[in-house]
């Protein structure tokens, strides 16, 4: 059983930068696509950026651009890189494992850590 722990939410002022990170533990495919989710309150969850196995990376429009996903070299902690943040960005943000989608659906992984919550204020 995967377990994923985010690690770095918390307040900012519209225009600044938060990093969040996500420890990875447990089995786990090494064709597993990793990635960030999103949900604000009142809203539906939503993907805002994926890497896949093979280091491509997707970013949902709404962040294109300043918000940046990578991982270690071995693929056990995973980081999103937010910047100029806006209070549009508020919500929990959950780190997610699973294999990718097929091409054009949405994704839907398999493992889901316990959220962290980023607040931007203006």
């Amino acid at each position: 059983q995967m377990q994923l722990v985010e690690y770095g939410g918390g307040s900012v002022q519209a225009g600044g930068s938060l990093r969040l990170s996500c420890k990875r533990s447990g089995f786990g495919f090494g064709s597993y696509s990793m990635g960030w989710f999103r949900q604000a309150r009142g809203k539906e969850r939503e993907e805002v950026a994926r890497i896949d196995s093979n280091d491509d990376t997707i970013y949902s429009d709404s962040v294109k651009g300043r918000f940046t996903i990578s991982t270690d070299s071995n693929r056990n902690t995973l980081y999103l890189r937010m910047g100029s943040m806006s209070p549009e960005d508020t919500g929990i943000y959950y780190c997610a494992a699973g294999f990718p989608p097929p091409y054009g659906k949405r994704w839907n992984p398999a493992h889901y850590g316990q959220g962290t919550q980023v607040t931007v204020s203006s």
